[in-house]
């Protein structure tokens, strides 16, 4: 292969690369809860032509709204148990002294990637945010002060939203009170935006900070994060 053919390849690699770079990506979340009926879209969009949609299954909401996690279980053998027994032990207080100081060295290693998180969630652009609910429990009284609750969650969530990214859509948010009957509804539509680019660069940030900052851990009940 001549010089000519390697700079032609190097050349549209740089292209392909660079357009990947400023690609804007839109995520639309769609969350549907209707009693039984519930469904979670995440719909992928670049350019014009480039769509994708997954579907993801949720987990039983009883009628009290109480979520249902279905795990799967496993019958405990002999071995396992004898390892759980031999696994406990005493913790000195020198022990508890050094995990304290891992305590310390973990939340200053959190407040690291907590910058490189939040300086990739400024570059997020929210187009649309729509947040619709419609609650009740059987009884007026206790349904007004649910729905009171329920408007100071979504004043918050939206709060959060607008410091760590950038809100460029007015957020349309209902709560219908159902007063004499129980009800349980919610649709929830949030639309962002944010370059490839910055996400690559951002994770790139995140892999080199891990690696290069591991908490240094000394005690035993938290020696597991430095691994």
């Amino acid at each position: 292969m001549n010089l000519f053919w390697v700079i032609i390849i190097l050349v549209v690699l740089f292209i392909i690369l660079f357009l990947i770079f400023i690609t804007k990506l839109t995520v639309i979340l769609d969350l549907q809860h209707i009693g039984d009926d519930d469904h979670f879209k995440i719909k992928l969009r670049a350019w014009r032509y480039i769509r994708y949609t997954i579907n993801i299954p949720l987990v039983k909401i009883d009628d009290e709204a109480n979520i249902i996690l279905k795990q799967e279980q496993k019958p405990g053998t002999e071995e396992s148990k004898r390892n759980v027994k031999e696994a406990q032990k005493k913790i000195t207080p020198e022990e508890e002294v050094k995990a304290l100081r891992d305590v310390k060295e973990i939340l200053q290693h959190v407040i690291g990637m907590h910058k490189i998180v939040r300086r990739f969630l400024k570059k997020i652009k929210v187009k649309e945010l729509e947040w619709h609910s419609q609650i009740g429990i059987g009884d007026a009284a206790h349904t007004g002060m649910l729905s009171g609750a329920a408007w100071s969650i979504k004043g918050s969530v939206v709060g959060l939203i607008s410091s760590y990214m950038q809100l460029q859509a007015t957020p349309v948010m209902t709560i219908s009170p159902a007063f004499n009957v129980y009800c349980s509804k919610t649709k929830f539509k949030c639309m962002i935006q944010f370059r490839i680019g910055h996400a690559i660069f951002a994770g790139i940030q995140f892999i080199k900070y891990w690696r290069g900052g591991r908490p240094k851990l000394k005690s035993k009940p938290f020696s597991f994060f430095a691994n």
